[in-house]
């Protein structure tokens, strides 16, 4: 995975990029720009489509701006859209589907933040150029009038596309104190496009990284997931690490620099960390569903978390971390319930983060049949990305080891694969149901039937599938043992 920027955009790509574009909307851009031209009001395809269209990159959710107020705008798209709907009306947004279209139309305005609150105050404004200045970067500041495609760009956003450089339209300063998630947008947008930042941006964000306090932990957290699913999530993630904002969203991430690995001591786990995350990026074709995929990704990001706090210094000079696996895991979760991820996000998450080093006690292949079932039964529907994670955590330069220890797990996955199609690893159970427990013991519902539950649950990992008339005489050994 690259961490420099793509190269220059030449103007004629752009152009010849964005006329392709255009064309293939067209059904869909002239159509409503009549129909509101007809009205008196001016419509204009804005933002990300238009930057993206330079780009050669086809959107088939199309943003306009318009001086339409909401209410104008949801009369002039009925019988026009197959659906309408309007739940961004308080900022003036409304909604709808046209064939395999999806559109937004968005009053021109302003907004800005009360010093103290977490959501802006709309104002409706009054011209395109206006509503132009109060977006985040001059890259988003562009627009296409219809029906008759008029380029506007008054803040230079086709040479800051070209260049691949992200400026605000006006002082960094205003535009991060008005909207503060616009500094971790920029980290993603960076990670997005590949993009640099521009200095004064950088400086700014540096200077008011404690401004993000204020916005949100739902908004901070979907800029965050936006960042980790992007092509080049490391250049965004060292952008929030050395402007001070990592050390406020996602401080785990800064506190790995200060930290040495312990298998490559001449450089520091947060460039392992970084270097991990690309690697799982590239294994991510394994995967059952393919990338981006968040969970394999912040794991990959949070798996040593747990080292600074672990780290023990030992007589002969070496650094160990022993149990930072656990403790990761523990960080992980706080971390993930502050920024409000779902539950479920969170126990893969820190599942993952607790489990990636159990492969490196399988050595060169010693684990019995029992190893590996337990293996597979503790990483349960984490199986695949355990597998990912655990093969990116390779990032050693000596080419003989890191084969030799891809031809380590290729042989564990092997021996799942094996013991699988023999046992349903996937769904291990024991050999007998409670219904089946309470009759061979004569008992009722009760402690006793989970603790015979899971004794055979035991039995079943150490010794593989065994016939009812086995399991039935180790739990009457069970039962006649305990008196």
């Amino acid at each position: 995975m690259p961490d420099a920027v793509p190269p220059p955009l030449s103007m004629a790509d752009a152009q010849r990029a964005v006329t392709a574009e255009l064309n293939r909307i067209a059904p869909v851009i002239d159509d409503l720009g009549e129909r509101f031209a007809q009205a008196g009001h001016e419509l204009a395809l804005v933002g990300g489509p238009v930057r993206d269209a330079m780009l050669g990159r086809q959107h088939n959710d199309l943003d306009f701006t318009t001086s339409a107020r909401p209410e104008q705008t949801e009369a002039l798209l009925k019988g026009w859209a197959d659906a309408i709907w309007d739940m961004g009306r308080a900022f003036g947004t409304i909604g709808c589907r046209k064939g395999e279209w999806q559109v937004e139309i968005t009053t021109y305005r302003s907004e800005a933040y009360d010093p103290d609150s977490r959501k802006p105050t709309v104002d409706f404004g009054d011209s395109l150029a206006g509503d132009l200045g109060r977006r985040d970067f001059t890259v988003n500041a562009m627009a296409v009038r219809v029906p008759g495609r008029e380029l506007e760009d008054p803040y230079g956003g086709v040479v800051d596309l070209a260049e691949r450089v992200l400026r605000t339209p006006g002082r960094p300063e205003d535009s991060f104190s008005d909207d503060p998630l616009r500094m971790m947008r920029a980290a993603r947008f960076a990670a997005q496009l590949g993009f640099g930042v521009d200095p004064a941006v950088v400086a700014a964000m540096t200077a008011m990284a404690a401004r993000i306090e204020i916005i949100s932990a739902e908004r901070v957290r979907d800029e965050l997931v936006k960042l980790v699913c992007a092509p080049y999530p490391r250049v965004g993630l060292r952008l929030l690490v050395d402007t001070g904002l990592a050390a406020l969203v996602l401080p785990e991430l800064p506190a790995l620099a200060l930290e040495r690995d312990e298998h490559h001591r001449h450089k520091d786990v947060y460039e392992h960390t970084l270097t991990v995350l690309e690697q799982a990026i590239d294994l991510e074709p394994r995967l059952p569903g393919g990338g981006p995929d968040f969970v394999t990704r912040f794991a990959a990001l949070m798996h040593d978390v747990g080292k600074p706090r672990t780290r023990r210094f030992v007589d002969d000079g070496t650094v160990t971390f022993h149990h930072h696996d656990v403790v990761g895991a523990k960080m992980t979760r706080k971390r993930m319930k502050a920024l409000r991820f779902s539950n479920d996000e969170t126990d893969a998450v820190a599942k993952l983060v607790e489990l990636h080093l159990r492969f490196h006690g399988y050595g060169t292949g010693e684990w019995t049949d029992s190893a590996v079932r337990r293996y597979v039964r503790d990483a349960a529907d984490q199986l695949e990305r355990l597998h990912v994670v655990t093969r990116a955590d390779c990032t050693t330069r000596n080419q003989r080891k890191a084969d030799r220890l891809r031809r380590t797990y290729d042989d564990l996955e092997e021996r799942i694969a094996r013991l699988s199609e023999q046992e349903e690893l996937d769904s291990i159970r024991p050999d007998l149901d409670g219904n089946q427990i309470m009759e061979i013991l004569g008992i009722g519902p009760g402690r006793e039937v989970g603790e015979a539950y899971r004794h055979l649950l035991e039995l079943r990992m150490d010794r593989g599938p065994m016939s009812e008339a086995e399991a039935r005489d180790a739990l009457l050994e069970w039962a006649a043992g305990r008196g």
